[in-house]
């Protein structure tokens, strides 16, 4: 079985005690909970048939990790890798204290946009004044985990699902406001329209804890249908339907990955 954050603590390997919380860490949890969602939901077979076992993917945790996906939002994955790769050079190490006190119009060269600064600077703060600490959220519970992160300014559901998914390895991590994601369950399942995210959290309501498999193999099946990389993408239909104040707080739209 994956690997269950309370026996993790304790004894660091695989558990067989049902514990609530599922951590996928490498290829082989990543097998074992296909395996027990595939034997949950049988439809999903003739999906991962047409799809193939998914890689497992992951991002350090941290302030790194969730910078990366900060950075990778609303663009390709070519401009994401060049952007990522500037910043983290531009910082030796890269650390919170350093992106928050640097110069705007030095973040500005590197590429980043002007709510992406100001949402690096503001995690930067409120990591040194205490109020977020990641290896905390690191313990947590996905759905505590996932309240924590969206307390920050500029980080909305998709961007904390995807740092839980990628950066944690939560297994019950679920980005329904992913339009990729979206996209694999109206062709998988043969919808007439695409589900929205409060769709897609029923749809996938059968498959916990094991929703964040789940989003690997759709994935894996939107880049095996369109013959494209399935990168994480907000629905933009759903961004402009919020008010300002909701769509400065989703600021979750990019490529994750």
């Amino acid at each position: 079985m994956p690997i269950h954050r309370e026996c993790y603590d304790k004894q660091g390997t695989s558990c067989n005690f049902g514990c609530m919380t599922s951590f996928i860490h490498t290829d082989a949890d990543l097998d074992a909970g296909m395996t027990a969602l595939v034997a949950r939901d049988s439809r999903l077979a003739d999906v991962l048939a047409k799809a193939g076992m998914p890689k497992l993917r992951r991002r350090p945790a941290g302030f790194p990790g969730l910078a990366a996906i900060i950075c990778s939002q609303q663009l390709s994955t070519a401009s994401a890798a060049a952007i990522w790769g500037r910043l983290s050079g531009a910082f030796d190490p890269f650390h919170h204290d350093a992106v928050r006190q640097a110069r705007a119009s030095k973040l500005a060269r590197i590429g980043l946009s002007k709510p992406k600064i100001k949402t690096l600077k503001a995690i930067g703060a409120a990591i040194a004044k205490g109020e977020i600490d990641f290896d905390a959220v690191a313990g947590l519970p996905a759905d505590d985990a996932h309240a924590a992160l969206i307390k920050l300014h500029g980080i909305g559901p998709w961007t904390a699902d995807i740092y839980l998914l990628f950066c944690l390895g939560h297994a019950d991590a679920w980005p329904a406001g992913d339009l990729a994601l979206q996209e694999a369950m109206r062709i998988a399942f043969g919808l007439q329209r695409r589900p929205d995210a409060q769709q897609m959290t029923t749809l996938a309501e059968a498959w916990r804890p094991w929703r964040g498999v789940a989003a690997h193999l759709l994935w894996n099946y939107y880049r095996a249908i369109k013959q494209r990389e399935g990168a994480p993408m907000q629905s933009k239909v759903q961004s402009k339907a919020r008010p300002k104040a909701m769509k400065r707080k989703a600021n979750g739209g990019g490529r994750g990955r």
